[in-house]
């Protein structure tokens, strides 16, 4: 029963939980999307404070010819205000809640320039993370002037709504409309909609690393991935049946384990500016891949598998389009038109997950084209690029409708693996997220990175963007070994993609990617010394598959991400904003190597003794510069000496 006076809430446990402030305005913004870069203009807002009353344990907020009606409840441990708008015609909220000066925030979706999100805002937008991700940067500006496609720190896939404070108390704010969360303030934290939340929600824990459970516990928990994931490595192969053919059997005989492989053209392919794009109508091209149906079962006899790729697009003029078309379940223009937007030069049309039947059809046709034909995975692409200006069947906002989508295409995924009972055999992999996410997205993967060293949009943004998820309750992800965009002068070389591995060995899964220009890219069969070295790591992975299998238990069972932030294990404060290096689960540092040519790295031990996986030298805590040359193959990753697992990392370490 929760008690409510001046002071604010106190809950059964006899926390006391502050009245937020409240201010109303109007406001206009101009929205505008090219090729999934979202930019919003907002123009100034002029904020009326809301006026607080306690009378009889009801809380309302009010001003001439507004009052909003806040009714609080307790439940499972969690705090839920929940507001009602009972008077008022107004289209910006801004809600501020209390804070400390020397508070930390994690969280926010998937950050990859942030890791602690304090002196900062987000904008609550999914949408292409865009390149460079630094507005000063020489290459942002020029992707931004070439094709308007430069990023902000602040751009993502996945933005969420949720924050955890280093207090021990997270805050996730129940809504999908347009909104920025804002932590600039020395004295509060702010959150800022275009509609007002339904609620916001309140939990605690003793820790940074139980409060990151309590996030998943109310949004939802991931299940441990596929058994055969874990065997070895997912070779990211493309170009026709002979060819994938011939880079397997050359993959294989330098002794790569691979699990599986993924074609992203097994629909066929165009080719644009950007490079080597996929067709996009979601069938088996017999063309380009003869006798793929008959080839899947051959490769499963040997423990490969095959995995595709699909998103919620459709390609104007092929057949999937045109039946879509005829059954009206694409998303309309404010004319009642099919909305065909630009994806790079080619136009398509979005199905419309909000209507019942055309979330149903489109469901049959993973069922029928993907599940039925053998594929066991896929990448379930893009998301983010329903236009806010859309119509859409259940009538709800554009806004609204935009941040809502990724959530609607997880389902939509997951449901064809429930309802055919492959949940535990088939993986699917996403990168746009919201809320909905933790719950209905198996995986989540980063995105296209650069192929490069850059701290905000190459290898050094993989780690922000994992222990970000962490703290958002998807405990989940990897990234595409080697990243993915290649523009300008950028090309990847294979120092790049030799370190990238090294990294993703201790991840959840290993897969590669050819890039959007893989002739320009250094790539895992680009010479025999490469093809060692994946052989090495992809051994390396499928000999840890015991202890990644455990951490994916433990992030099904409690809610701890498989990939974890430092500051679960450290209260100095050196781990308050450390994005160089992570656990993996709780008994393993992984610190990889991401600066180029460096051949060692600052490491920070926690307490306790540690022991290096691949020497055997035993440290305790403190900061050390370890050394990492590639040609010994060895990167500073350390086993806790007295963890339940160091018996299991000592049999390891014995064959490295």
């Amino acid at each position: 029963m929760i008690e409510i006076d001046r002071q604010g809430l106190r809950t059964s446990d006899g926390r006391v939980i502050r009245l937020p402030d409240i201010a109303v305005g109007k406001g206009k913004s101009d929205i505008s999307m090219y090729r999934g870069n979202f930019k919003v203009r907002e123009s100034r807002i002029s904020w009326i404070s809301l006026n607080c009353s306690v009378a009889a344990g009801r809380v309302v907020y009010s001003a001439a010819d507004t009052e909003i009606e806040v009714r609080a409840e307790e439940d499972n441990g969690f705090v839920r205000l929940s507001f009602n708008l009972v008077c008022g015609d107004w289209n910006r909220f801004r809600i501020s809640l209390p804070a400390s000066s020397h508070e930390a925030v994690y969280g926010g979706g998937e950050q990859y320039s942030y890791f602690n999100l304090r002196g900062h805002r987000f904008p609550i937008m999914t949408r292409e993370q865009g390149v460079g991700r630094r507005y000063f940067r020489l290459l942002t500006i020029l992707a931004q002037l070439h094709d308007k496609a430069g990023g902000a720190y602040h751009t993502t896939y996945y933005p969420q709504p949720t924050f955890v404070s280093s207090e021990n108390y997270f805050v996730h704010v129940d809504s999908f409309d347009y909104g920025v969360l804002d932590f600039r303030k020395h004295d509060c934290h702010r959150i800022m909609s275009y509609s007002l939340p339904k609620s916001i929600v309140f939990g605690f824990g003793s820790s940074l690393q139980d409060t990151a459970s309590k996030v998943s516990l109310l949004l939802g928990r991931q299940e441990v991935l596929p058994d055969w994931v874990h065997d070895g490595m997912i070779l990211g192969v493309q170009g026709g049946t002979e060819v994938v053919k011939a880079k397997l059997e050359k993959a294989r005989s330098k002794g790569v384990n691979v699990c599986a492989l993924w074609a992203q053209d097994w629909s066929g392919k165009i080719v644009t500016s950007f490079g080597k794009r996929v067709l996009w109508n979601w069938k088996w091209n017999p063309e380009m891949y003869p006798g793929l149906d008959a080839w899947i079962p051959e490769l499963e006899k040997q423990g490969v598998f095959f995995t595709s790729y699909i998103n919620p697009y459709l390609i104007k003029g092929k057949s999937l389009c045109d039946e879509a078309v005829k059954n009206g379940y694409l998303v309309k223009n404010s004319a009642g038109e099919d909305y065909f937007i630009d994806f790079g030069e080619f136009d398509c049309g979005h199905v419309d997950l909000t209507n019942p039947e055309a979330f149903e059809w489109y469901k049959a046709k993973i069922k029928q084209n993907m599940i039925a034909f053998g594929c066991k995975g896929w990448m379930a692409d893009f998301g983010e690029y329903l236009p806010t200006d859309a119509v859409v069947c259940s009538g709800i906002s554009g806004t609204e409708a935009h941040n809502l989508w990724p959530g609607l295409w997880a389902r939509l995924n997951r449901e064809a693996l429930e309802e055919t009972g492959n949940l535990d055999k088939i993986i699917f992999f996403m990168r746009s997220g919201n809320a909905q996410s933790p719950h209905y997205a198996q995986s989540i993967w980063a995105g296209d990175q650069n192929v490069d060293w850059s701290r905000d949009d190459g290898i050094g943004s993989v780690i922000p963007a994992a222990l970000s998820l962490a703290y958002s309750g998807h405990g989940i992800s990897f990234s595409d070994i080697g990243g993915y965009t290649t523009v300008a002068w950028l090309k990847r070389t294979k120092e790049l993609l030799l370190r990238w591995t090294e990294m993703s060995c201790f991840s959840p899964v290993m897969r590669t990617h050819e890039g959007n220009r893989p002739q320009t890219n250094w790539q895992f069969d680009s010479d025999d010394d490469t093809l060692s070295y994946m052989a090495f790591w992809s051994d390396l992975h499928k000999k840890l598959k015991p202890y990644i299998v455990f951490c994916e238990e433990e992030n099904r069972d409690r809610g701890l991400a498989v990939m974890r932030p430092m500051n679960w294990f450290s209260n100095e404060s050196w781990a308050r904003n450390c994005v160089s290096q992570y656990m993996l689960g709780p008994e393993l540092l992984v610190a990889p190597i991401l600066k180029k040519g460096a051949k060692s790295r600052h490491v920070w031990l926690p307490e306790g003794t540690w022991v290096h996986l691949f020497t055997g030298k035993v440290y305790r805590k403190g900061l050390y510069q370890i050394s990492s040359r590639i040609e010994d193959r060895s990167i500073p990753v350390f086993y806790r000496q007295d963890g339940t697992w160091a018996s299991f990392f000592d049999k390891i370490r014995s064959v490295l």
